[in-house]
């Protein structure tokens, strides 16, 4: 059995573990029965080490294929290894597009139930659990069809519960009608981020898709200067725009400490001024819209070998101040912010660990290395458990114990479903044993 040192994206705390590339259901339940600990994985896009399990055994669900014909309502049943890109490639040509999807297309079916994966419609469509209409589930007591109706506690455990009720090895997903592969954006340029958030809250609801970059290196009267892209699915008629792949691959991790406070402000600069300061309705590709950063492939190396840490929060609208204050930290610290992005929530699932608030959400990626950076961190911890938020386990990679469980306050709900399938906890990562969140 090949042992692997296994990372997230992040690159922040790899572990070694048994890793085992399981191609149907029943080699699934058997490999289950083969260890004491076990974890599902699929293309290693969570941040931390929400995908990883130290002297464990990890199973791939690459090889868990297969996509079923799209019927004339859009429902269609793919297996967990089957990435988003392989299923948009399929649906695409026949008018049909996934409901919800994640900054990047390179995410199994199996990660996006296991993280409830959200976009930039959460504020209208909420996030991927809610057009998924059944799943199959093995665990360590054995092999489930779940639907919200007929199994409603274990699937929506199973909806944003890291992985950990079992093994997911197909779904049924309802998809939704598109007539060209084109979106037609709006883009406004704002010099305050007071100005981007009266915006976001008088006007998100009249875009199916909305999401601001805010630059957190300016302090001031511009601090928290942004640029706000609004979007929806353009009409059929309009100029056909081939599949874009990557088009640029970092082939090497680059020299620690290249994301700096000087060259990520004067990216941030340059990417503010270069952008318009309104445009209306300008057609633009879904790969350019939806997935700008799977133009480069592994960009993530750009970060160096000590990688980078991204800190998503959410806080509920009356909390919305709590943002202004995180910007505020973030550029006092002159700890750098390459990527900044501001979006609305709707309501979250009803699984325990749902991430999502109706309010706002927050995600930056840091890079590790400023002396700074630990201390900031903690410092928007206690912000966002204060303003009664949670920070999302999917990215986290260094939260503690304590405050993750102040954050999920349904956590005893979550272990009690968890443990009428897995008794004696043999599904864990090592996300779980950091922050304890089976209590074994």
């Amino acid at each position: 059995m090949p042992r692997e040192i296994l990372y997230g994206w992040g690159r922040t705390s790899p572990s070694a573990a048994n890793l085992e590339n399981p191609s149907s259901q029943a080699q699934v339940e058997a490999l289950l029965h083969s260890s004491d600990a076990t974890l599902a994985r699929g293309l290693g896009r969570s941040y931390g080490d929400a995908a990883q399990l130290a002297g464990g055994l990890v199973l791939s669900n690459r090889l868990l294929g297969g996509i079923s014909p799209i019927d004339g309502a859009g429902v269609v049943t793919v297996g967990a290894g089957i990435s988003i890109d392989e299923l948009l490639t399929v649906a695409m040509p026949q008018g049909w597009f996934v409901p919800v999807t994640p900054g990047t297309r390179h995410v199994t079916i199996g990660g996006a139930i296991a993280a409830d994966v959200h976009g930039k419609n959460h504020h209208l469509d909420g996030s991927f659990s809610r057009h998924v209409t059944a799943l199959r589930l093995v665990t360590p007591t054995g092999t489930h069809d779940l639907t919200p109706a007929t199994h409603h506690d274990l699937f929506w455990a199973t909806m944003g519960g890291m992985g950990l009720t079992g093994v997911v090895t197909q779904a049924t997903l309802q998809l939704i009608p598109i007539r060209s592969d084109h979106v037609l954006v709006t883009t406004m340029r704002f010099d305050t981020l007071d100005e981007i958030m009266a915006e976001m809250l008088a006007h998100d609801d009249d875009f199916r898709y909305s999401v601001a970059w805010v630059d957190c290196m300016t302090r001031g009267r511009s601090m928290g200067r942004g640029i706000l892209t609004r979007g929806d699915h353009a009409p059929s008629g309009t100029t056909p725009v081939a599949p874009r792949g990557a088009r640029l691959t970092v082939p090497f991790t680059a020299p620690s400490g290249l994301l700096n406070s000087l060259t990520v402000r004067a990216f941030n600069e340059l990417w503010f001024r270069s952008s318009p300061r309104h445009r209306e309705a300008e057609p633009q590709g879904i790969g350019a819209f939806f997935h700008p950063l799977d133009g480069v492939n592994s960009w993530n190396r750009l970060y160096g070998r000590r990688g980078f840490v991204q800190y998503q929060f959410a806080v509920p609208d009356e909390a919305g101040d709590s943002v202004r204050t995180a910007i505020e930290k973030l550029s006092s610290s002159h700890v750098p912010s390459f990527l900044a992005v501001l979006k609305r929530f709707g309501p979250g699932n009803p699984g325990p660990l749902s991430f999502p608030i109706p309010g706002w959400t927050l995600a930056l990626d840091l890079p590790v290395g400023p002396a700074k950076l630990p201390g900031l961190l903690n410092e928007l911890d206690e912000l966002v458990l204060a303003s009664g938020g949670r920070v999302y386990l999917a990215k986290d990679s260094r939260l503690d114990a304590a405050t993750a469980h102040a954050m999920y306050p349904r956590l005893e709900d979550f272990r009690r479903i968890k443990e009428s399938v897995d008794p004696e906890g043999l599904i864990t990562s090592d996300l779980a044993r950091r922050l304890n969140l089976l209590g074994k």
